[in-house]
C-alpha cells in the first residue's frame, strides 16, 4: 500500500517482534520451547505476518483462540504446530484433524466426543490437557480430575501431548500465582505416578515468563511481551529485557481550522475554547480503534511537539489543539501510540490495559509492515 494515500495506519515493526522473540528467549533454560500467542490477530498485529515471522525465528508452537484463527493460518501457509486455546465443539473435530491443530481439551465429554471424530477418521487428533488451578475459567477441576484426565488421555484416536494451566494473577500475587504452580506440579506428580506424563507442561504467559523462571517448565507462551509491552509496568519493571513496541499507531491532518474563544468542540460540547485556537482535525476515531474514553484525556505527537486532544472522540475523526504547533498544517503526520507516545499512557487514562486498545485497532486500519 502507498503509504501517501493513507488516512490512518499502523506500523508494524517486525524487526521490533524479533528484539523481543530473542530478549524472551535468552532468559529460557536450553531445552525450554517457545510458544507465541498470535490470537486475535496477532493482538492487532497481523496474524500471518507475525506467525510466519516467528515460524522463521525458530518459535516451535504458536497459539490461537479458535478453529477460524488457525484455519487461517494454516491456509496462509504456517507450518508450525498451533495449539488452540479455546473451545472448538465436538462435531467439528474433523477439520481439527484436517488442518493438523492442536486442541485445548478441558472436560471429559468434549474427550469422547473427539475421540469418536478421530476413530471415524482413522487418525489422531493432538491435545493438550487444561487444568483449572485458580482462574475460574476453562479446565479439568474437582476431586475427580485426576480420575477424569486419565479417561480422557486413554481414550483411542487422542495424542495427549501436552497439559497446561493459566495463571490469574501473575502479574500481581506472587503466593497466589506460586500456589496455582504447586497445584499444577502436584496434579502432573499424581499423574506420572499413575503412568501418565506429558512431553510438554506449561503454564507461564508473559507476565510469568518475565517473573517467574520456577514457571518455565518445558515451554513458555508469552502473548503481550512479544509484541513489545509488560503485562504491568508496577509489578514486572520496565527494566526488564527491554521490549520494544511492535506497532505505531499513526494518522495525517485533514484540516486544520482557526476558532474563536467560545467555540465547541464535538459532541456535547465538553470541550470549550478558552481562547483562540488553531485546531487540527485528524481521521481517526473510535471506529479504527480509538477509545472512546480517551476523549478530552490524551495527547497525539507531532515531531514538533505534542497536542492534546479536544472534545469527544467521533467515529471518524477527531480534533487536537495545535496552537503551540505553528508548523503543523495539512498533510502532517501525527502519532496516536508507539515510538514516541507510549501506548500505556493511554490504557492507563482509560482505566484499560494496553492488550486492549492494540486488539482494538479496526480490520480499516491498513497495517504496513516492517522488517518482513
Amino acid at each position: 500500500m502507498d503509504i501517501t494515500q493513507a488516512r490512518t495506519w499502523a506500523e508494524v515493526d517486525l524487526d521490533a517482534l524479533a528484539h523481543n522473540y530473542r530478549a524472551l528467549r535468552s532468559n529460557l533454560d536450553r531445552g525450554c520451547a517457545f510458544l507465541g500467542v498470535v490470537k486475535a490477530n496477532a493482538y492487532g498485529h497481523g496474524a500471518l505476518p507475525v506467525a510466519r515471522k516467528l515460524e522463521e525465528l525458530g518459535a516451535e508452537y504458536l497459539a490461537v483462540a479458535c478453529l477460524a484463527e488457525a484455519v487461517e493460518l494454516r491456509e496462509g501457509g504456517i507450518r508450525a504446530p498451533i495449539l488452540i486455546l479455546g473451545g472448538t465443539p465436538g462435531e467439528l473435530a474433523g477439520e481439527l484433524i484436517r488442518y493438523d491443530l492442536t486442541q485445548a481439551l478441558f472436560d471429559l465429554p468434549t474427550a469422547n466426543a473427539y475421540s469418536q471424530a478421530a476413530a471415524a477418521a482413522g487418525k489422531a487428533l493432538k491435545v493438550h490437557i487444561k487444568v483449572d488451578t485458580g482462574m475460574g475459567r476453562l479446565g479439568f477441576v474437582g476431586h475427580d480430575r485426576v480420575e477424569d484426565i486419565l479417561a480422557a488421555c486413554a481414550l483411542p484416536g487422542l495424542d495427549a501431548e501436552g497439559m497446561f494451566t493459566h495463571f490469574s494473577d501473575a502479574d500481581g500475587s506472587e503466593e497466589y500465582s506460586m500456589a496455582q504452580l504447586t497445584d499444577f506440579l502436584d496434579l502432573r506428580d499424581a499423574l506420572a505416578a499413575r503412568g501418565r506424563a506429558f512431553r510438554l507442561c506449561h503454564c507461564a504467559a508473559s507476565a510469568a515468563t518475565l517473573r517467574f523462571p520456577c514457571a518455565h517448565l518445558d515451554m513458555v507462551r508469552p502473548g503481550i511481551a512479544l509484541y513489545g509491552h509488560y503485562p504491568d509496568e508496577d509489578s514486572v519493571g520496565l527494566d526488564g529485557p527491554g521490549l520494544k513496541p511492535v506497532m505505531t499507531l499513526k494518522t495525517r491532518v485533514v484540516a486544520v481550522r482557526t476558532l474563536p474563544a467560545g467555540a465547541c468542540i464535538s459532541y456535547g460540547r465538553t470541550k470549550v475554547l478558552s481562547r483562540e485556537s488553531r485546531v487540527a482535525v485528524l481521521p481517526i476515531g473510535y471506529a479504527d480503534g480509538l477509545h472512546r474514553g480517551l476523549s478530552n484525556r490524551m495527547e497525539v505527537a507531532f515531531p514538533q511537539g505534542r497536542a492534546p486532544i479536544l472534545g469527544r472522540v467521533c467515529m471518524d475523526l477527531c480534533m487536537v489543539d495545535v496552537t503551540h504547533l505553528p508548523g503543523v498544517a495539512v498533510g502532517d503526520v501525527a502519532e496516536v501510540f508507539g515510538q514516541a507516545l507510549p501506548l500505556e499512557e493511554k490504557s492507563d487514562a482509560v482505566g484499560t490495559i494496553s492488550y486492549e486498545l492494540l486488539t482494538a485497532v479496526a480490520p480499516r486500519v491498513p497495517r504496513i509492515y516492517r522488517g518482513v
